[in-house]
């Protein structure tokens, strides 16, 4: 097997660029539903999508572990020449997805109560935001399938493939929802219904893509036997219960921020929820930077090189770093622009504007979280990013007690920034773990799944 060439800037770039552009096109989608209904909608209607956006984003994301332990595996799976696992992993990861995704169709009318039952909305945005529920739940099997297959192809370094699979679903997903919502009229679940049919349409694309990678690749055989193996079954689940109480915790942090803005007042629910998406569009635009560092720590992991992997943290960090200085100050210099862009209301515009410097600080604050994040999905962590994101939840929710009563929304935004602080913090603690580990490895035998 031929070595591969060393890890340069210019390939982390290359890599990056079109993770870059189409997590971009995801938050641009929500970017566009907000922009739609806050041109034709009222200030309660903004609320409900950025409401029922914010109960997919934690349902769904809940189980965003088929994307990120899809990642970590494939790409060690690839670094260690392993092939018929690279190719098992994929049908464990869309089998687990669509699975998954069906559960939570069955239980869509418990999902909603509780969902409902936990945001102190006024009537007229739950209202509208159940609407919104009650369409896009239907688009669960597809998403989490998506999920996986999005994780395998940035295992494999496909981003190129990656970007071609989410510009197809955001041009159906912004092209359905103008449609629905200023040609048809449907309003809030118009945008939901949106959201739904692209999710299963884009999934079209994605099966030629596959397709055309496996043809491209060493031919492996792939019994039902090593799909369903139990030790990499065990394998996946464990990776994947931790990432998922991770998510959790994580999520659990992003609805207490919504929960403790809608505390103060449908103006603030509503401003905040254009800022969040500006922080959608950076976070995404960042997790490029995050996401080759999943790949290319894995493959480091799974030769058990780790002089290899600390240069691939350092080359991706140092551009990260970089691209958030330039994210913070366009959003100082074009952050009121944006807003106008967005929304006519001008209670949500004032909102907004208010808390706009408290935004801009987001991403100077965020990328060592974000690059951290890649490095332990990376070399599958999962129990420290599990314990590192409820400790870090633990003290965001500690800093919102002290800070929101006494200074109301800039409390809530000082809180919210110190979460980003905490979650760089505690991952930080691992690494002297990780650094062992991957020396241990290096002097050892690695096993395949089939092996274990």
């Amino acid at each position: 097997m031929t070595a591969a060439p060393p890890l340069t800037r210019r390939k982390v770039l290359a890599l990056a660029l079109p993770i870059m552009a189409a997590n971009i096109a995801t938050p641009l989608v929500g970017l566009v539903d907000i922009a739609v209904i806050g041109r034709t909608g009222t200030t309660a209607e903004i609320a409900a999508v950025a409401l029922g956006a914010l109960i997919f984003n934690f349902l769904f994301w809940a189980f965003g572990f088929l994307r990120m332990g899809m990642t970590g595996l494939t790409a060690q799976a690839d670094g260690r020449g392993d092939e018929a696992e690279v190719r098992a992993s994929l049908w464990r990861g869309i089998i687990t997805g669509l699975a998954i995704g069906c559960v939570l169709l069955a239980a869509q009318w418990p999902l909603r109560e509780l969902a409902f039952t936990l945001f102190s909305a006024e009537s007229g945005v739950e209202a509208a935001g159940r609407a919104y529920f009650d369409a896009r739940i239907w688009s669960a099997p597809a998403a989490l399938a998506g999920f996986a297959l999005y994780g395998w192809l940035i295992g494999l370094g496909r981003t190129g493939m990656a970007l071609a699979l989410q510009a197809a679903l955001n041009l159906i997903n912004a092209g359905l929802s103008i449609l629905f919502v200023a040609g048809f009229g449907w309003g809030v679940a118009g945008v939901a219904w949106a959201s739904t049919l692209a999710l299963w349409l884009h999934l079209l694309p994605g099966i030629a893509i596959v397709a055309w990678i496996l043809r491209s690749r060493i031919a492996a055989s792939v019994p039902l036997a090593l799909i369903l193996a139990p030790a990499a079954i065990r394998r996946l689940l464990g990776v994947n219960r931790d990432i998922f109480l991770r998510t959790l915790a994580l999520l659990a942090g992003f609805a207490w921020f919504n929960e403790a803005s809608l505390r103060e007042g449908t103006e603030v629910m509503a401003g905040n929820a254009v800022l969040l998406q500006f922080i959608s569009i950076i976070a995404y635009f960042l997790d490029a930077f995050a996401h080759v560092t999943e790949t290319v720590t894995g493959k480091a992991a799974g030769k058990g090189d780790w002089k290899g992997l600390k240069r691939a943290l350092r080359l991706t960090t140092e551009q990260a770093a970089g691209f958030a200085v330039l994210a913070s100050l366009m959003l100082l210099l074009a952050g009121e622009t944006l807003i106008g862009l967005i929304t006519t209301d001008p209670a949500t515009r004032a909102a907004a504007m208010a808390y706009l410097p408290f935004c801009a600080l987001v991403p100077l604050m965020g990328f060592a979280s974000w690059q951290l994040d890649g490095l332990m999905i990376g070399t599958t962590r999962g129990p420290l990013m599990r314990n590192a994101m409820i400790a870090a939840l633990l003290i965001y929710l500690a800093l919102d007690f002290a800070l929101r009563p006494a200074f109301g929304g800039t409390g809530l935004w000082l809180a919210f920034l110190g979460y980003y602080l905490a979650r760089a913090g505690t991952l930080s603690l691992g690494l002297s773990g990780l650094k062992r580990d991957i020396i241990a490895q290096a002097s050892t035998p690695t096993a395949s799944a089939r092996d274990v």
